[in-house]
């Protein structure tokens, strides 16, 4: 089912690294670049949308509000969602629904981020009927012991070696290298990451995304008040936030175990291959049209995963794309033409948004050094703890 378009008149970010300083000022620096881009007077945003961090104290939790404050209150509505690592793609969703229901026609969306040092851990207090402070206590499970059985998974199934899983890393760093809000801008090859220390088996330390300091925001727009304000804007045509369906029988982090298929039947789709498919289905078209894809890389063999989970390519076949060069840049579909979070981090509220301003500058023809050529429309998959889909398909 087709919907209706917004407009994306800005994009701007905070670059990405371990500055210590408050999430606060990464927003703003971020929400001030796309207003710039977008021409957009910050007094005539009517609504604010941020994706909230749970590690940064109240203000955190508050982020919309906080960073509303910090540029100076104007009034304009306001609202702050947490879904893990999809919390961008949820303040998208959120000023989307504003302005397509006629409450706004100009929306900020602004995700920010500090995080700590090393892995990521479960928030402070003894929580036992919490799968993510169980993982840790009960089986010390941290997120890159996830990424080892996922990568396992896929040499199991498939045949994947470790040699495709450090090529990922070496295509992507070679486009991280030419971004200038990356916080690993070098070009690694195959050596380099052989040479780095191992972390979860198969996997080393040049394959597993960082924690990192980091901001994105986005200024979105009615298409009445863009074809006033601007000429060919980037548009969003579908986003998706969906949850998985009964019964959901993959592992998924944190959880210890999938639903039994016993009584009830699998879903014809499942959940992962649904986040993407339900935003390609509001904006009328499918994987074949995408000239590019921004993806979830919380480590290089899980960029394979979800190369599939989008439909460029059946189940088992990504590591065969690869190898033939469909997925690097001048490839025939570029994934993570950013350089992915393995050249950015985790930022969590940011990264979902840091997708789509990717994917815009890529559609306007600005993304200096990893331009894909001829891109016309793109789409970002991002997946958030305890089934949060994240996924958005934007156009010229």
């Amino acid at each position: 089912m087709a919907m209706d378009e917004v407009a994306v008149l800005g994009a701007g970010m905070h670059p990405w690294g371990k500055w210590g300083r408050n999430f606060v000022e990464y927003g703003v620096k971020a929400a001030r670049d796309a207003l710039n881009d977008a021409g957009v007077d910050w007094k005539d945003v009517g609504f604010v949308a941020g994706g909230e961090t749970i590690r940064n104290g109240y203000p955190g939790f508050v982020s919309g509000a906080s960073i509303a404050s910090a540029l100076g209150f104007n009034g304009a509505h306001v609202g702050s969602s947490y879904g893990a690592c999809a919390s961008g793609c949820q303040a998208i969703s959120m000023a989307r629904a504003q302005i397509l229901s006629g409450m706004t026609d100009v929306a900020l969306v602004v995700g920010a981020d500090t995080t700590p040092k090393g892995f990521f851990a479960p928030t402070g207090g003894n929580r036992t009927d919490d799968p993510d402070w169980l993982r840790f206590r009960l089986l010390g499970a941290t997120n890159p012991v996830y990424f080892g059985l996922y990568a396992r998974r896929r040499m199991e199934l498939y045949g994947d070696t470790v040699e495709d899983f450090a090529n990922v890393k070496v295509k992507n760093s070679q486009c991280g290298a030419q971004n200038p809000n990356a916080r690993y801008p070098k070009a690694f090859n195959i050596d380099d990451v052989f040479a780095s220390p191992m972390v979860s088996d198969p996997l080393r330390l040049l394959q597993i995304c960082a924690t990192s300091d980091g901001g994105a925001a986005l200024v979105l727009t009615s298409m009445e008040y863009a074809r006033k304000h601007a000429t060919d804007p980037v548009r969003i045509k579908g986003v998706s936030t969906v949850t998985p369906q009964y019964p959901n029988t993959n592992i998924e982090m944190p959880d210890f175990a999938g639903d039994s298929a016993f009584a009830v039947a699998q879903p014809g789709v499942s959940y992962r291959d649904s986040i993407a498919l339900r935003a390609y289905e509001q904006a009328g078209l499918g994987p074949e049209e995408m000239s590019m894809a921004e993806v979830y890389d919380l480590s290089s063999a899980l960029e394979l995963d979800w190369v599939e989970a989008i439909g460029l390519c059946q189940p088992g076949e990504a590591a065969k794309l690869l190898r033939e060069g469909d997925l690097s840049l001048g490839g025939r579909i570029p994934v993570n033409p950013s350089g992915g979070l393995g050249a950015f981090g985790e930022a969590i509220p940011a990264q979902a948004i840091a997708q789509v301003c990717e994917l815009v500058w890529q559609i306007r023809g600005e993304a200096r050094g990893r331009q894909v050529e001829n891109a016309k429309a793109g789409v970002t998959a991002n997946m958030g703890l305890f089934g949060h889909g994240s996924s958005v398909v934007v156009s010229a």
